[in-house]
């Protein structure tokens, strides 16, 4: 095979596709050109957003402690099943303490950014 024809074979799939992804931009952008009405509506604030990522952490740090506790629960199940075989009784205790450490983890993440939280807000009110 030349080396044209390999040149060729490798670079017509890779014009095809920048084609494909070029071509619809091309085409709207003449369609897209009358500018948009301006939003209406409040402006966002810094509380808004605070009070997002405060609901978004609560939910987080609620769902690594259901995990948690469910890494607990089944730690248990194992450690019971194991009947009197040391090595299954082994790997239940190992998954009853790390679902001990997430859970550790979890409530520690919690506090640091209840801990933040409070800091930051008392910061500008002027508090502290």
């Amino acid at each position: 095979m030349s080396k044209t024809l390999k040149i060729v074979k490798v670079l017509a799939p890779t014009l095809a596709l920048v084609t494909l992804l070029v071509v619809p931009v091309v085409v709207f952008g003449q369609v897209l050109n009358e500018p948009s009405p301006p939003l209406t509506g409040d402006a966002v604030e810094l509380a808004d957003i605070e009070s997002v990522i405060t609901r978004i952490g609560n939910f987080l740090i609620a769902i690594g402690v259901i995990i948690a506790v469910i890494f607990i629960i089944i730690g248990g199940i194992k450690y019971m099943a194991a009947g009197g075989d040391a090595a299954k009784a082994g790997e239940a205790r190992t998954t009853i303490i790390n679902g001990l450490i997430g859970a550790m983890v979890v409530l520690g993440v919690g506090v640091l950014l209840s801990t933040a939280g409070y800091v930051l807000d008392a910061l500008s009110q002027g508090t502290l």
